[in-house]
């Protein structure tokens, strides 16, 4: 792909010396602050050039004489890689050479210059933390500098894809129980409104949904306003179909433009306490609030995270659907993978189809990771045809995929031996299982947070000094964003306490550079256990359904109930599936659990 980055960036600068801006921080996300903005936000891709179709974590900053991009470890090889000749320097963002984004910035300005940002692209705590230190090195922040609106002339469109109902029955509730509840939460924080700027706040709540608006995830652009009175949806109409409407009218929700919610947060009456969460909310939209704004709305995403009986009965269906799919994708790759013709690209345009084949599936949850031998180092790797390989040879295959079903998201990855594996291969693929395990076997008191379980995962690679820096779990939506809050398993300190209800991901990995990437992912859902004399206690029940690969275990260092521990996950795994498949596909299923000695 030709590079016009440095085009780009001239453009910019031009712009900054335009509006006497003496450097730019330009983030990856949208209005709402979006882990994956749809096309019309995502800038900054499309200046620096380091991009996916998944998104990719990254924030700018340009100065007349720097440009430098900063990502997580998860990108680092892919960014370093594509920022090659787009005058960009990749950034470290976490790791052990990490370079905090803001210290540079203060840095590298001088009294009396001007940091521009786009506000409506910035969540107000960031911006606030920004602001904080420029000023107090008597440097300037503009809040109102959109720079792509000066240098991005043929920027995709505001996207105006059609609604539908996400089916209620599914859902297990309706519209009006859940404002209820939002309300609630809303007095429990002192405030009589709230102000949802999330996307996928905003499509649980309305139980809405689209296709196309952001790549892989079923949410769509919008704002959402609730008190006691009032329920107003801010949307382009252009987007709402006749039984939308009546979906609407019915849950009394009345429809005001888009562009609109601007002025109507700055006409709300002075006595209105206006719930806002500074992490979703934009600086933009701060800056325009005329009556008290109260910060807050961590009770709103605990509400989304929390899934009822109906929708995790609903799951199940959804991931025995999954393991069907995957069932013939693995069975495909060992027919076709001794003739030396399959490809990481090919791969994942079979998986896609195969997942699609199946009328309750909307979308994948995001763009397959299909990594081979050293691409499978590269944490987000997407097979593209300018870097893809074929799958020939002995080699390591990574697999992570999901898909979007009416009735769930899910997410698994899968690593498996092609042509044999090393001892090397087999002995760090058993220890990041071993931390799988040791994860998904659990049981803690409530009020236990995934950063106290972290370690669990990560025990077995660090005896050895072995690591990997990304998280170990992720929430996951329900037909909504495949990443979402508020809980996750990570080494960063979280004070969400993980719940019944939550579901949230199990993803262990190790990545040796250039060799291979081994990752084993499940979806857990947190589910109560015991009561004692102590305390209410938890527990993780396994949602996934599709096998490791036994080739892979090094039993010699395993324990017995770790091995206990697979044979009854493959035991499950085989009842389940097996009578959705054909006898064919059921005798491979068979092969694939036969248990472990």
């Amino acid at each position: 792909m030709e590079k016009k980055n440095l085009e780009y960036l001239q453009r910019l600068r031009q712009a900054m010396k335009d509006h006497n801006i003496d450097a730019v921080i330009i983030t990856g996300t949208d209005p709402h602050q979006s882990e994956i903005p749809p096309h019309h936000w995502r800038g900054r891709e499309w200046l620096t050039g380091f991009w996916s179709s998944n998104g990719t974590n990254g924030t700018a900053v340009v100065t007349a004489d720097e440009a430098l991009c900063w990502t997580d470890s998860r990108y680092f090889l892919q960014a370093e890689e594509q920022l090659q000749g787009t005058g960009f320097k990749m950034m470290p963002e976490d790791g052990p050479d990490a370079v905090d984004l803001i210290d540079w910035v203060t840095e590298h300005t001088n009294a009396g210059q001007t940091v521009g940002i786009d506000g409506m692209t910035f969540s107000i705590s960031m911006a606030q933390r920004l602001q904080q230190e420029l000023n107090d090195n008597g440097v300037k922040l503009n809040t109102d500098f959109p720079q792509f609106d000066y240098i991005y002339p043929d920027r995709p469109e505001r996207p105006k894809n059609k609604l539908f109902i996400h089916d209620e029955s599914i859902v297990g509730e309706t519209v009006d129980s859940k404002a209820e509840r939002i309300m609630t939460e809303v007095k429990g924080e002192l405030a009589n409104a709230v102000m949802l700027s999330a996307l996928d706040d905003i499509a649980w709540a309305t139980n809405l949904r689209t296709a196309g608006d952001i790549t892989y995830s079923p949410i769509f652009v919008s704002y959402l306003y609730l008190d006691e009175n009032r329920r107003v949806l801010f949307i382009d109409h252009e987007k709402l179909t006749p039984a939308v409407q009546e979906h609407l009218d019915r849950y009394h929700i009345e429809v005001q433009p888009y562009d609109d919610v601007l002025k109507f947060v700055a006409a709300l009456p002075k006595e209105t306490r206006l719930l806002i969460d500074p992490e979703k909310t934009s600086r933009g939209l701060y800056d325009h609030i005329s009556c008290t704004p109260v910060f807050g709305g961590a009770g709103v995403a605990r509400l989304k995270s929390i899934k009822n009986d109906t929708m995790l009965a609903n799951l199940a269906t959804a991931m025995e659907k999954d393991g069907v799919a995957l069932t013939r994708f693995f069975m495909m790759i060992e027919r076709e993978y001794p003739e030396g013709k399959l490809t990481e690209v090919e791969l994942a345009k079979r998986l896609r189809a195969l997942r699609l084949s199946d009328p309750s599936c909307v979308d994948e949850s995001f763009a397959a990771i299909v990594g081979w031998q050293g691409h499978g180092a590269i944490v987000h790797y997407e097979p593209t045809p300018e870097t893809d390989v074929t799958i020939s040879g002995p080699g390591l295959l990574l697999v992570d995929s999901g898909g979007q079903y009416t009735f769930g998201t899910t997410d698994i990855t899968r690593t498996i031996a092609l042509g044999g594996a090393t001892p090397e291969e087999r002995h760090d693929f058993t220890l990041v299982m071993k931390g799988h395990i040791a994860l998904a076997r659990q049981i803690f008191p409530e009020g236990t947070t995934g950063h106290q379980l972290d370690v669990l995962a990560r025990q077995f690679l660090w005896q050895e000094g072995k690591a990997y820096f990304h998280g170990t779990g992720h929430g996951v939506g329900f037909f909504i964003n495949c990443h979402e809050g508020p809980q996750n398993i990570r080494l960063n300190a979280n004070p969400t306490p993980l719940q019944p209800g939550m579901i949230t991901s199990d993803e262990p990995g190790l990545y040796v550079t250039g060799k291979y990437g081994i990752r084993c992912e499940n979806l857990i859902v947190t589910e109560p256990r015991m009561s004692t004399d102590f305390g209410k206690f938890l527990g993780f029940k396994v949602m996934t359904l599709f096998p490791f690969d036994r080739s892979l275990f090094e039993t010699e260092i395993m324990t017995a109930d770790e091995i206990a521990w697979v044979n009854d996950y493959h035991a499950e795994v085989r009842s389940r599936l097996t009578p959705l498949l054909s006898p064919e596909e059921a005798e491979w299923m068979k092969a694939k659990t036969e248990p472990l000695k």
